[in-house]
């Protein structure tokens, strides 16, 4: 139970910072391109939001077994086919396309920003309803504990956040909570050697391919027995 009251609490730090953001967007700044090509910072919103909402569906179907997956086990190399990208780009772009279309012209972020905060605090109140240990199956398949699968969507919010952030020419708005968490994630827990001087958004951007990560860097990630995890198998 410890676990879920973590991975909550950065699910709602992140979800609630994004919001926030959502509500200073006008048009050119949903419209403006980011490094998730083809999609622009609307597509990118609508993917987030998409994402957000998925738990609190699969917590109302039948629960499929025991979990087989984990979250670092969801980022297998199955999410990222190129039939999987394709449904993944299309399925923004038509939701960010709905919200384009309902949004009055003098404030186009306000649809988005209202289904956006609908989605997230939809499913905290859904995980609330049930036990840490509950087993979902994800679209891809996969049988996950809600929190494994809740930890996924703190990844998706907060890296995807990062693209955001370039794409708005801001400064990264990542929260501590979220960036604790996808960084245990994303290094197994383990500790980075002290000679390469990464914080927590380093680790994350170089992690992620956000940043590039040099030679050196490789090499004393590889001296010290670390193998960050990638997010295509």
């Amino acid at each position: 139970m410890n676990q879920l009251i973590a991975v909550r609490a950065a699910f709602h730090d992140e979800c609630d910072r994004l919001g926030t953001v959502l509500r200073t967007l006008d048009r050119a700044d949903l419209d403006r391109p980011t490094r998730c090509t083809p999609w622009t910072a609307a597509d990118l919103l609508a993917h987030i939001r998409t994402g957000v909402a998925r738990l609190a569906d699969m917590l109302g179907d039948t629960p499929p077994g025991p979990a087989q997956v984990d979250a670092a086990g969801y980022f297998g190399a199955a999410k990222f086919t190129r039939q999987v990208d394709a449904d993944r780009i299309e399925s923004a772009q038509s939701e960010a396309a709905r919200h384009r279309d309902a949004a009055p012209p003098t404030r186009p972020g306000t649809v988005l920003d209202a289904d956006f905060d609908r989605a997230w605090r939809a499913t905290l109140s859904a995980v609330d309803a049930h036990p840490a240990d509950r087993v979902v199956r994800t679209r891809h398949g996969d049988a996950m504990t809600v929190t494994e699968f809740l930890r996924t969507r703190v990844v998706e919010v907060g890296v995807h956040g990062l693209d955001l952030a370039e794409a708005l020419e801001r400064p990264p708005w990542l929260t501590p909570a979220a960036a604790r968490l996808i960084a245990d994630l994303l290094t197994g827990g383990q500790a980075l050697p002290a000679d390469l001087h990464w914080d927590r958004l380093t680790l994350i951007r170089k992690a992620t391919g956000r940043s590039p990560r040099s030679r050196a860097e490789q090499d004393a990630l590889d001296a010290a027995g670390i193998r960050l995890l990638s997010f295509s198998g």
